[in-house]
């Protein structure tokens, strides 16, 4: 991961004063030339999750709403993208939403662009081989026939299998909790195997050890401070394991871990039963985030 040189340029254009609203951040990268918003999108991917502070997040947003806005504009910057990017796990995320959103608008013109450009670029010929196809959709089936399905699939494939299975089953609480950590750290372009097997012990140990999953939740609070990784975790682990069966433990741990009390401030339980809620309400008060 490179996340130190590219979260610090985005930091700076962030902290931009055109950056005030989300309007003036529009009207500013859309000044931008082509190359440094395609290079900027490109750094966007390398940022690490712990780095995503606020900032980062509106420029995520803008280029979240370009395909929407302007999707031939949002054309150029995947070409351009697929021109200057050499690092494949990078360009692949174009494939994540970017690329999707534009082939799904349906738009003939964009759509015959697409084709016209495939004709001639390998590279986007694979992109395009991560693009999901509705057998039944005409206007996409004329994509599908232009991608390259094969390659595309051996590429994503290597890039989601991880040099070092986690066994979680044969791992400690203090291992669990350094490689939760670890895992969900990770940008979306650096992410495999390893979370999704993290994330299917956590259900696992949900529904059949729950006192187990709070023994994580409470080790990872030991070794992680980061705002963002917390919230992951409020929302995730501790938001799923919290039930009339584990409420009781809840209550102890609070009391006595200032902590783990504040954690639960991000914890969603609109659906909880009454009782459940009114036991949660007591122990969270004024400290919901």
């Amino acid at each position: 991961m490179e996340p130190t040189g590219d979260a610090g340029l985005l930091e700076v254009i962030a902290a931009a004063p055109q950056l005030r609203t989300p309007d003036e951040t529009e009207a500013f990268l859309d000044s931008l030339a082509l190359d440094e918003l395609a290079s900027m999108w490109c750094a966007l991917q390398r940022v690490s999750r712990r780095d995503q502070v606020s900032s980062v997040w509106a420029l995520k947003l803008y280029f979240d709403h370009l395909p929407h806005r302007r999707p031939q504009a949002a054309l150029d910057l995947v070409l351009e993208v697929l021109r200057t990017e050499a690092d494949k796990p990078t360009v692949m995320q174009l494939d994540d939403k970017f690329l999707p959103v534009l082939l799904h608008a349906h738009d003939p013109d964009l759509i015959a662009r697409i084709e016209r450009e495939a004709e001639h670029n390998d590279r986007l010929r694979w992109l395009l081989g991560g693009v999901h196809v509705a057998p039944d959709d005409p206007s996409m089936s004329r994509i599908a026939g232009l991608a390259d399905s094969k390659a595309w699939q051996a590429d994503h494939q290597a890039q989601r299998t991880p040099r070092e299975p986690l066994d979680c089953a044969g791992m400690s609480v203090a291992a669990l909790a350094r490689a939760w950590v670890e895992q969900y750290s990770r940008s979306e372009r650096d992410q495999d195997d390893n979370l999704f097997a993290l994330m299917d012990f956590e259900h696992e140990l949900c529904e059949d050890d729950p006192d187990k999953l709070i023994d994580l939740v409470l080790e990872i609070l030991k070794i992680e401070a980061n705002p963002v990784l917390l919230s992951l975790l409020a929302a995730g682990p501790l938001e799923d394991v919290i039930s009339t069966a584990t409420i009781d433990r809840i209550e102890r741990e609070a009391r006595s871990n200032e902590r783990f009390r504040d954690l639960l401030g991000g914890v969603w339980y609109y659906r909880a039963s009454d009782e459940l809620k009114a036991r949660l309400d007591a122990l969270v008060g004024e400290s919901r985030w």
